[in-house]
């Protein structure tokens, strides 16, 4: 096998079909990307507003729960007094009595009026979002969380009023590094499809070129294969399975139509000189004394012409065949009494009533061959058997003859073989009977072998599976 030198696609032609697919791969990668960064950037935000919301929400509940606890375990004094201590920057802390005045507060600023109008209940907790607290001039926004607290005096109330700006920036600023990064992004991965997509398909183009130039006469060539262990190499891997395949065949056309040449050319030859003969002689006697040999060289030249169409049928699925109930050992019983009035031999049968599915002419063509094919080469006996059992009916073919080699036992069913100890056409017949038995078995879902019996008789066995309402339990 040659293989093929993979050389860059030349024509305008191909250029622009490889040009256009990295095109076409190129901007549809860049559509996903881009899109998939919308998507995930626009739920990052959602996801980044909503957790930096809750923390703040969570630290100024904890805040308030705090304070809440202090006056309870303390009193208001000292929980104001505490205020200051703790207070940071970005939040406000107050406590309101009961009558609605600010009692204490972590800033100085928020001395003067409460920060909300929120007033819960005894261990209630409630909260709200807010533009800008306006009482004291801040224009960012803010989150209030109040809860109630039971003392003896009343129900008062812990305001705690925590900034959310820090957090709307940081969403804000996430936004534009996204926003500036998306275009980078969408270019980094356009251009790594673009030169990605290009280096596979031009070795693609190159397989796909390479095949194409190969025809009838160059299929001993193969495409090379790449050394990269990826989707490419995998391909011209299979190009090349699929190259051998075809020269496969090829030959095997090739040998069959060799064989048949081959196997026509005797009779016609025979015919042809025995005519010339014939039309030497002005007496006639001559032609009376090659009749039984033209006839007979006639007959052999039609069933083999017959045998060959036969084959070519079952090779292009042409074969007609009619699947129905079939007894099997009629069939059998029928081409053992035809071989009876022929053979020379012992012909001894044991047949168990069976019953398949199939085209009991085509069958009965099968049966036909292999028991000719025993006959022609045993020396005095045959046995044929007919079983059934779980695995279908078996017809087992014994002949006291010559065995076949074992290294034989697969070929002798491929077109004109003909063993060594039986290669003359009197006794040897074309060598497409077994052939033919072959495939029609293979159309009947079953199979032909050949073997040793235990006797040390030659064997073929057949094997066919039985019809539905005849399966055994």
């Amino acid at each position: 096998m040659t293989p093929l030198r993979l050389k860059p696609p030349t024509s305008p032609r191909e250029g622009r079909r490889v040009w256009g697919v990295r095109k076409r791969a190129t901007a549809t990668a860049v559509v996903v990307v881009a899109l998939a960064l919308l998507i995930g950037g626009l739920l990052l935000l959602v996801l980044l507003q909503a957790s930096l919301i809750s923390t703040t929400q969570r630290a100024a509940t904890a805040k308030a729960s705090d304070v809440a606890a202090m006056i309870t375990s303390q009193d208001v004094t000292e929980a104001g007094q505490a205020l200051a201590n703790t207070a940071h920057s970005g939040q406000y802390v107050q406590i309101i009595s009961p009558g609605g005045a600010v009692v204490a507060s972590s800033e100085r600023s928020t001395e003067a009026k409460a920060l909300s109008e929120l007033r819960p209940g005894p261990g209630q907790t409630l909260s709200q979002n807010v533009s800008s607290l306006q009482s004291i001039g801040d224009s960012d926004a803010f989150l209030i969380v109040a809860q109630g607290v039971s003392t003896a005096q009343g129900t008062y109330t812990v305001v705690v009023a925590s900034t959310v700006q820090a957090q709307s920036d940081t969403v804000a600023t996430v936004a534009w590094f996204l926003l500036g990064a998306t275009p980078l992004l969408v270019i980094v991965v356009g251009s790594s499809v673009w030169i990605l997509v290009g280096r596979s398909l031009r070795q693609v183009e190159r397989i796909r070129g390479q095949v194409a130039g190969i025809n009838a006469s160059r299929l001993n060539e193969r495409v090379e294969v790449p050394a990269t262990n990826d989707e490419i190499h995998h391909l011209a891997l299979t190009m090349n399975t699929m190259l051998d395949r075809l020269q496969a065949s090829d030959a095997e056309q090739r040998r069959f139509v060799s064989d048949a040449s081959h196997e026509l050319r005797s009779p016609l030859a025979t015919i042809s000189a025995g005519l010339e003969i014939a039309a030497a002689d002005p007496s006639g006697d001559t032609w009376i004394e090659l009749e039984a040999m033209l006839s007979g060289e006639t007959a052999r030249m039609r069933y083999l012409v017959d045998d060959l169409l036969t084959l070519a049928k079952a090779n292009d699925g042409g074969t007609h065949t009619t699947f129905q109930d079939v007894d099997l050992d009629d069939v059998l019983d029928t081409e053992i009494r035809r071989l009876r009035s022929l053979s020379p031999h012992h012909i001894s049968a044991t047949l168990t009533p069976a019953r398949i599915s199939g085209d009991a002419r085509r069958l009965a063509q099968v049966l036909r061959n292999v028991l000719d094919n025993a006959n022609r080469h045993a020396r005095s006996t045959i046995t044929i058997t007919l079983t059934t059992g779980h695995d279908g009916a078996r017809v087992v073919i014994d002949n006291d003859g010559d065995l076949v080699p074992e290294a034989e036992r697969g070929r002798i069913f491929e077109r004109f073989v003909r063993l060594d100890q039986s290669r003359s056409r009197e006794s040897g017949g074309s060598g497409l009977g077994l052939a033919i038995a072959a495939s029609i078995m293979t159309a009947h879902h079953g199979t032909i072998t050949t073997t040793e019996a235990p006797t040390g008789d030659c064997r073929f066995e057949l094997r066919l599976p039985l019809a539905a309402d005849n399966q055994i339990p």
